[in-house]
């Protein structure tokens, strides 16, 4: 039994490290789009060999559990929530060099007004990363609930600076390049969001035993 015990902790502390990981690659790539800053846009690329690596661990680790341990009631939902969330965390990471990417991109362009709304976005993203890999070490179902009533505001940013952008690229058709890029990037954003909203559902799934999932539950 000490052993299992063990071993569940060696998969939570996993999958801490590949959270650290996958939240600063966001923090980077966001900075790296704002401050047009190529050495942190390729810190994000370099890095997300880590990240896929520690992905895999994670799985093995938990597929060994369930096979070998034959875990019940809240040690399966952790385990169950483990691989979900570790799931989540690397498409995050995909995500963040995504946005890596298009910051090289956006190196040699001069800077226009649609990039105001990107911090803006990008803030409210990193709070649900944040609230919901807090949630997940503090198994607190309220945070986890926050999360979820944020996402219809990250959907409504999005839209926002959709329509700023097409109305820019229409005004200024040489900037068009440079918009389509800025687009790119609010959209990784609000996938990023999407997966940080996973994250909460399986929190409360994990704490709660219950599943949320297409509004099986209010969000608010």
């Amino acid at each position: 039994m000490r052993h299992f015990v063990e071993e569940l902790e060696q998969l939570k502390s996993k999958l801490l490290e590949e959270s650290a990981l996958v939240e600063s690659a966001i923090y980077r790539s966001i900075t790296a789009v704002v401050q047009k800053d190529e050495a942190l846009a390729r810190d994000v690329l370099a890095n997300e060999v880590r990240i896929n690596q520690i992905e895999i661990e994670i799985d093995d680790a938990a597929v060994s559990l369930l096979a070998l341990q034959q875990p019940m009631a809240v040690d399966l939902r952790f385990i169950i929530s483990t691989i979900k969330i570790n799931n989540d965390l690397e498409r995050m990471g995909d995500l963040a060099v995504n946005i890596a990417e298009r910051a090289l991109s956006l190196l040699g362009e001069p800077v226009v007004k649609p990039m105001v709304d990107i911090p803006h976005i990008a803030a409210l993203v990193q709070s649900m990363v944040r609230k919901c890999l807090d949630s997940f070490v503090n198994r607190d179902a309220d945070l986890a609930r926050s999360v979820l009533s944020s996402d219809n505001a990250v959907d409504e940013l999005r839209n926002a600076s959709f329509h700023e952008l097409i109305s820019f690229m229409e005004r200024s058709p040489g900037n068009i390049r440079q918009a389509v890029d800025l687009l790119s990037v609010v959209r990784n954003l609000e996938r990023i969001a999407d997966h940080a909203t996973n994250i909460a559902e399986d929190v409360l799934f994990l704490t709660k035993g219950i599943d949320v999932r297409h509004h099986a539950e209010p969000r608010v």
